[in-house]
């Protein structure tokens, strides 16, 4: 369990890493959006939109950064909550990228009990 945890810090390193690029280039990306935008009818409602999916995506980024990171530690440590934590870090690890899925496929596939996965 010590390597998965170590792939569950860096991956929550990772996480953080990307939701503070999502931060500092939220003014660019809103530019690129609001080029799009120019052409349809009601472009302030998009716009209002779009800052809400930048506020989620930064949130969740940082949240899935964060329980990554301690779900990782307590995988090094071997502590009482380490199955938990890592499976609350497997689902979140879904909801991103290739890498997320896979590393979150690999802890759910290593933490669910056998006798869960045959009925």
């Amino acid at each position: 369990m010590r390597n998965l945890g170590i792939l569950w810090v860096l991956y929550g390193l990772l996480r953080l890493v990307g939701a503070l690029g999502v931060f500092l280039y939220s003014g660019t990306l809103t530019l690129m959006w609001g080029a799009l935008l120019t052409r349809v009818p009601n472009p302030f409602t998009l716009m209002d939109l779009f800052h809400s999916f930048l506020i989620f995506a930064i949130i969740l980024g940082i949240v899935a950064g964060v329980v990554s990171i301690i779900a990782g530690l307590s995988l090094i440590s071997s502590g009482t909550s380490a199955r938990s934590l890592g499976l609350v870090a497997a689902f979140f690890g879904l909801t991103s990228g290739p890498l997320g899925i896979a590393i979150g496929a690999y802890t759910l596939v290593l933490l669910v009990p056998a006798g869960a996965r045959n009925a």
